[in-house]
């Protein structure tokens, strides 16, 4: 059935504050629960920061006291929100543990992103990506079994297969190279829209995770893995977010991030399988039809627009977490080797790729392929997950760049 959230009415702001009592949520079983209903919290949880990222950078350079005021009440209850979201993971899990649900949400979202895609140079990013991603899991579930003794199977499940991807080392590339070509915001779907919005935010919320958890690791080459992997984050958080047109007003992007919220928490709710977490995101979701039809009321004011204007006249398929095991097989089969160059990819190295290369590594190897030389030290092979058949590239070798 289709929804348009410009049509329903949610909780009304003044109703919205939460006591202690009811933000209390019960976590859920990090040893009995969907592997998918975790990577609905963290993804959700994401998409909550950002929102509360992006209203403080609006106040900081909007001069009128009352919106600023306005922004900072829907803005608690996003905080409350967050809270309540990310305090449904479970505390026994370790952070290496939440990690990898990390990347199991990296690897299926992107990929069911990409597959949705409508426009090329846009699915091209998302495909380039993903196949980063899919690495970092290859790397932190080897971390995992060295130092919990767990296999990361146990987390996943058969529904992610882990495995390598393009290395993590040929991964450092110039800054100025992880800058993509915007969508033009007058003729973007959008669909495409909200798939940035989603894809940044997922991605900087990893970002932020990793740059305040590895160093809470003792063993020297857990702290090292998250280093370089945080940095491919900074990268990845850059290569998505100049997708979205900086020429859209405040006013657009407003809209857009609440119209986002609203199609995130309505398909979070269609696809949940825990029916108490289920009932989270129905709460969050009449939350946030309220904060978009305050936002809306703002672009009318401010922008002279209606959101109409620049919004689906409903809510696109519920973004699902599902198996993409052959559609990323593909991908290793075909784009294993690409990186960039300016705003495109190439195949071959170009003189900044090596000159970054040469800087970050300096001649060493690097944790990401320290990690896997100390695992096969200490169990005679690396650690993969593979579900259907043999990887069709598991011997692949990322062509020398010369």
């Amino acid at each position: 059935m289709s929804f348009n959230p410009l049509e329903h009415r949610g909780i009304p702001l003044d109703q919205q504050v939460r006591n202690w009592r009811e933000m209390n949520v019960v976590p859920v079983d990090p040893d009995r629960a969907d592997p998918y209903t975790k990577c609905r919290i963290i993804a959700m949880n994401g998409i909550e920061v950002e929102a509360i990222f992006f209203s403080h950078h609006f106040s900081r350079v909007c001069p009128d006291p009352d919106i600023r005021r306005q922004l900072a009440q829907v803005r608690y209850i996003e905080q409350q929100q967050q809270k309540t979201v990310n305090w449904l993971l479970p505390g026994q899990a370790s952070p290496l543990e939440t990690t990898i649900s990390y990347e199991q949400v990296a690897v299926d979202l992107t990929s069911w992103v990409a597959r949705m895609e409508p426009d090329p140079y846009l699915r091209q990013a998302y495909e380039f990506g993903v196949l980063e991603d899919f690495d970092h899991l290859y790397r932190y579930a080897n971390l995992y079994e060295m130092i919990e003794h767990r296999k990361a199977e146990k987390l996943v499940g058969d529904l992610t297969e882990i495995m390598p991807g393009r290395p993590t080392k040929v991964e450092h590339r110039d800054a100025a190279d992880n800058v993509r070509d915007p969508y033009d915001r007058n003729r973007a779907q959008p669909i495409s829209k909200l798939h940035a919005l989603t894809i940044t935010a997922a991605e900087q919320q990893t970002m932020n995770f990793y740059m305040n958890v590895g160093p809470q690791y003792m063993e020297p080459i857990a702290r090292q893995l998250y280093q370089e992997i945080g940095l491919i984050e900074e990268e990845h958080v850059t290569h998505y977010e100049s997708l979205v047109d900086p020429g859209e007003t405040w006013w657009e992007r407003l809209v857009n991030h609440e119209y986002n919220e609203c199609y995130m928490y309505h398909s979070m709710m269609e696809t949940e399988t825990d029916p108490k977490v289920k009932a989270i995101w129905e709460l969050h979701l009449n939350m946030e039809l309220e904060h978009l039809r305050i936002a809306c009321d703002l672009m009318r004011r401010h922008d002279d627009r209606e959101p109409e204007s620049i919004l689906a006249p409903e809510l696109p398929a519920p973004v699902t977490f599902e198996p993409n095991k052959e559609f990323l097989r593909d991908l290793l089969s075909t784009q294993i080797d690409l990186t960039t160059l300016g705003a495109g990819y190439v195949r071959e190295a170009h003189e900044r790729f090596q000159h970054m290369q040469q800087q970050i590594h300096g001649g060493e190897e690097p944790p990401s392929e320290r990690v896997i030389q100390e695992h096969r030290e200490l169990f005679g092979e690396d650690y993969r997950h593979e579900t259907e058949g043999p990887h069709p590239v598991s011997d692949l070798r990322v062509p020398a760049r010369r």
